[in-house]
Order: structure tokens, then sequence, then C-alpha cells
């Protein structure tokens, strides 16, 4: 993983200093709220409906033992104990001190990590695909271009005050695992003809009050033109975005009212001025940056399939666990393993510190010190032996975190909702918790098969409901939460955005709906193999409304 340089040093610790001054000046009365809030969202604070949160940057979801370690600290002195994994890839600690947050970023500083741009109308946190650099699909490890993109990002004096918050993912593997295609930028590492590394670019993707799937304006653009081609698209959506209404203030609103082949023009035009200039990335500053993402010797380890024969023989449960959490590596002797942070009836994402503890132990000692953020909420071990499966698997059951549901229908992701966020119209965390508990059965989760649960408890869409299997968004309703639920959305190389089924549901209603809705499904499968999203959209949406409804006229 990248390492810090002196600049990079001596940046993060000036930058805690100022933010220390900033909050004794507001403790004492000096700064008024107003002042002090957009130097707190520069620094990742928020105030939410209780207390502040401190959203922590995890740069494309790469972490090292040492600093998730320091991340169990920061939840065990700071705050409650325990901390939130986002769909951003990032953490959020929701209950600290406000005089305490100083602190906290000193910590964070000594390993090599902070909050800056995690809020604000900014580019945000680069996402990735959560297996690069192990994934047997894969092209180009992305994390590279996503760094190089970080440091070009990080306090960029004309793109610090955008009219919006701005985000980029990039995958570097055939199957899009960074959903891409609901971001402002989404890059697709390639390659061309003659074999050379580029990228296909797709602009204007997000989901929030309006859902749009980003469209492809460039099938190949050379790796040397990255950030030449990066900033003429952002420097276009600065220069014409709209600032009147935040409601339309993002790129993809920009990119539907210009229209896409007229945006194109301009972006290519602007391109067309930066390419030959000092933006243009020289090959062996590529591949500095590369070296630092180099994969981990991985020695033979042969022994782990006879192994694994055995145990998966011996236990039904570690055999169900292999079988759904871990996936297959570039090297067949080792297996990315995704630890769930979804055990049934728990709050999705959410990690105490003693469990964030033992994973970096787990990973230390067995998965090469490095531990990866999903944008699904959960983390990975890219790098472990089959040979090594059983005993990573024993230490996350003693941690309640070895459960055998990545993708199945209980592996939902939630946002905080109303528990948390004075955004949110509704609570997400208590009805992920009912859902789980309803199909938490492994036997039935295995004869469902993959279905993506996705809730959010407003319209910002932060649990990603659009592009869920099934979607479901909390609103208010003549002062009671309801929930509307979208059916047919997915966030991979395959991107939709769900329909509308129909009116929403109370809450003690919901969990009954979703029965209906996989009991429909079950029932017109063409067999096992065909999934959830599959059937779906093989028959449409009349079936699951009839089960739900009855009739037309009962679902408006």
């Amino acid at each position: 993983m990248y390492r810090y340089d002196e600049f990079d040093h001596a940046f993060v610790t000036e930058r805690v200093e100022q933010f220390r001054d900033q909050v004794q000046r507001r403790l004492s009365g000096e700064l008024a709220e107003d002042a002090f809030k957009p130097l707190r969202l520069m620094n990742g604070v928020y105030l939410q409906l209780h207390a502040y949160m401190l959203r922590i940057a995890i740069p494309y979801g790469t972490l090292s033992s040492r600093q998730l370690r320091m991340l169990a600290h920061i939840a065990r002195t700071y705050d409650r104990g325990y901390g939130h994994f986002t769909t951003r890839q990032n953490l959020q600690f929701n209950w600290p001190k406000l005089s305490d947050i100083p602190d906290a970023l000193a910590d964070l500083a000594s390993v090599e990590m902070h909050a800056l741009q995690t809020s604000g109308n900014c580019i945000r946190n680069v996402t990735a695909d959560h297996f690069a650099g192990a994934a047997a699909d894969e092209i180009a490890d992305p994390r590279p271009y996503a760094e190089i993109l970080r440091q070009w990002s990080s306090v960029h004096p004309e793109f610090s005050f955008l009219p919006r918050k701005f985000k980029i993912a990039v995958t570097g593997a055939e199957r899009d695992r960074a959903a891409i295609q609901v971001h402002d930028i989404g890059l697709h590492v390639k390659t061309n003809d003659k074999g050379e590394i580029g990228f296909a670019v797709y602009v204007g993707g997000g989901q929030g009050r309006t859902p749009m799937i980003a469209k492809l304006i460039r099938d190949f653009l050379p790796e040397e033109d990255l950030l030449s081609y990066t900033t003429a698209i952002v420097r276009v959506y600065n220069l014409h975005g709209r600032r009147d209404n935040k409601y339309k203030a993002r790129i993809k609103i920009l990119v539907h009212e210009t229209g896409t082949e007229e945006l194109t023009r301009q972006v290519e035009a602007e391109f067309a001025a930066l390419k030959d200039s000092e933006l243009k990335l020289p090959e062996k500053d590529v591949q500095s940056i590369a070296a630092y993402f180099a994969p981990p010797d991985l020695p033979e380890r042969a022994e782990g399939w006879e192994n694994l024969a055995r145990w998966k023989k011996a236990d039904s449960g570690f055999s169900r666990w292999v079988q759904q959490n871990v996936q297959p590596h570039k090297n067949p002797d080792y297996g990315m393993v995704t630890i769930s942070l979804k055990p049934i009836g728990g709050i999705p994402g959410d990690a105490s510190d003693a469990q964030m503890d033992a994973i970096a132990d787990l990973a230390e000692e067995y998965a090469f010190d490095e531990i990866r953020v999903s944008h699904e909420q959960n983390l990975i071990l890219p790098h472990v032996a089959l040979a090594d499966l059983e005993a990573v698997y024993r230490g996350l059951v003693a941690i309640n975190l070895a459960e055998a549901n990545a993708g199945l229908i209980t592996d939902i992701i939630a946002c905080p909702g109303l528990d948390y966020c004075a955004l949110a119209n509704a609570r997400s965390i208590p009805l992920a918790q009912e859902i789980s508990r309803r199909f938490g059965d492994a036997e039935r989760q295995a004869e469902i098969g993959e279905l993506k649960i996705k809730i959010s408890g407003c319209i910002n869409a932060c649990g990603h409901h659009h592009v869920g299997h099934i979607g479901l968004l909390g609103v208010e309703k003549k002062g009671a939460e309801l929930y509307q639920i979208t059916l047919g959305g997915s966030g991979d190389e395959h991107t939709s955005i769900g329909e509308i089924i129909g009116r929403g549901f109370e809450p003690d209603r919901v969990t009954d709906a979703i029965e209906t809705i996989v009991d429909t499904y079950l029932g017109l499968r063409l067999d096992q193999s065909e999934n959830f999203l599959a059937a779906y959209r093989r028959v449409g949406p009349q079936p699951f409304k009839t089960a739900l409804y009855g009739s037309a006229a009962e679902a408006a």
C-alpha cells in the first residue's frame, strides 16, 4: 500500500494543528457554528442528530493491520467502542466529543490516515474494487490509479469548492465490483488491441433524488492522459454545474441538461488544451506509484487443497463459509476472504474495537498484513492461503463474524438512518435487523441464492437502495415512517436503477412484503441457477405487484 513521504506527513500534521485551533475557538465561543461549519466539514466532522460524527478516509478501501488497530483505539478512546464502515469505503465514528476530535485526528496522522475531503463540495474518497490486486479476472490493479487521483485531488486549489460533492470510482477487472456507473466519474481499466493500458470513462452517474446511470464518453483513454482528462471533466463541471439549486448541482444533471454529445464535446475541447501540459503522466511516475502496490510474495501452499477438502467434510459450517465467503485468487493456492459485518440480527457495517483488533491480528498472521473495505460494508482479507482458511474461520467464529452470507439476502447494506442522521426520514438499522432475523436460516438463504437488499433512510441514497435487487427507501408521510420498495436494481457491469413497485409499506409490514417478493421469485424462477435479478429481468414487475397488492389499482 502507499506510504507517506515527508510532504504527506508534514501536510497532514499541519492540518491537524490548524483544526485543533479552530475547535478551541469554537469551544470558546470565538467562532459561531455558521462560521465553524465549513471548517469542520473540511476535516470530516458532521453534526448529526445526537452528536458530532467523524468520517475517516480509507483511500480505495485499503488498510494495514496497524491502521485498523488505530481505528480500534479511536473507537475505545474517543467513541463508544465501535465504528461504522460505509458504502464509500470509509469509517464513521458517531459519538466523539468535539473537544476530542483533534486528538483523534493526531492519532490517525501517526498511522498515515486522515479525514480530509470526506465531506464538503470537493472530490471525495476515490473508491476501487475491494478485490484489487488479487482477483482472478483482473486486467490491472486499479489502486495505483486511485492513488494518483487521490494525490492530484487532495486540497486541489481549483476544485475545493465545486457546485456539489464529487465521487470517482475505479475498477480494473472484467466484473465491476466498484459500481462505477453510479459515480460522477467511473473509470474501467482496460487494454487496447496493442496491449496498452487505458480507461473507459463514464460520466454523470449517481443515486439520490435523481438516480442516473453514467454515460460512456471515452471508450479508451491512454494511461498517460488520466489526470488531464479528469481535470477537463471536473473543470467543465465546475464552470457549468448549477449552484442555484443543490438538488440539481451534481454533474449527472449537467450531463442530462447539456446532453451527452455536447458535454463530451466540451470535455474533449478542454482536454485538447491540457493534453500536452504538465498533467501528462510520466511512465516512471506511474511505475513508482505502482511499486507501492506490488503483490506480496505468495509462497506455494499446495497442501491447502487436501486440507481444505478434509475440513469441509468435517464441518458443515466451515464448508458453507468457504463456499459463500471465499473467492478465487489469481494464485490457485490462495483465496480472497470476505469478512461479513452482517451477523444475523446485527447492524450492517458495524465493528467493535475488539473485533477490529482481532481482524488486524488475523490479517497480520495470515493475510500479509492487508485488509480491504468493500462498498458493501464488509471487510476483505485479499491474500489468504487455502491452508490457512480453517484458522481464519476459527478466529472469526470467536468474534461472531463468521457468517456465511456474502451476497445473500442477509448481507444487507444499510445507512445509519434516523437513529443517527439528521437528514433521514426513517430508520434503516432496525429494519435491516428484522429482515436479517427473518431470513437468517442458513438453508433458506442458500435456497434463495444471490439477492442484494439495500436500505436508505432518506432520498440521499447512502444505502444505495436504487441499485439493490430489492431496494428500500424510508420516507415520511403524514408524520409517520413509510418504506418504498424498488426491484431490479444492480450496481455491477450491467447497472440498472430499480423500479418502484407500488405504494409504500408501514414499518411493521415491510418484512412480510419482502417475504412475499422472495416467495414469488422462488415460485417463478426457471431453476435454482436463475438468481433473483435474472428472474426479475425476465418476467418484469407484474407478478410481484400482483403478489403484493392483488391488483394494479391497489399498487397505485
